[in-house]
């Protein structure tokens, strides 16, 4: 799978971890950046890059880092098409795909630990859309909410 990751200065540590772990099982990373966490970075920029790399269809899915995770997530659903949640338990990064069709796991760096953050990348990046009529019906009225707020 190609997956693009970013992060800001508080999620650099993670983001490095993360990529190396994605490598290792086989994946196309598409790293982002930041490239320090030396100097101050804006979240907003990482959730920009990531939401690029998907709509460009350069990757697959994303993995966005800040240090709570709650910042970059909050700026990457401003775009179109983007899915992202804060996932700190493995049910939630796995299901989130499965049933919402997550596109973007988010991780706050400064919250979980380096196993787990494993974990839930493998979670996220194991779990396909169930393609249930019930997921369906209740994605198809998110995708309704947001083209109503973006044509007004």
């Amino acid at each position: 799978m190609r997956i693009a990751i970013a992060a800001d200065h508080a999620g650099y540590d993670l983001k490095e971890i993360v990529a190396e772990h994605l490598l290792s099982r086989g994946h196309e990373v598409l790293n982002l950046g930041v490239n320090t966490a030396a100097v101050p970075s804006d979240y907003p920029d990482a959730a920009t890059a990531v939401a690029k790399a998907l709509h460009s269809g350069k990757a697959e899915r994303g993995v966005l880092m800040c240090g709570s995770g709650v910042g970059v997530s909050v700026a990457a659903n401003k775009y179109p098409g983007i899915r992202a949640a804060v996932c700190h338990d493995t049910y939630s990064a796995h299901q989130g795909v499965e049933h919402d069709q997550m596109n973007v796991l988010v991780l706050g760096g400064r919250i979980i630990g380096e196993a787990l953050a494993r974990d839930l990348v493998d979670a996220f990046v194991g779990a396909q859309f169930s393609g249930e009529e019930r997921h369906v019906r209740r994605l198809n009225k998110v995708l309704a909410i947001e083209h109503e707020q973006m044509t007004g």
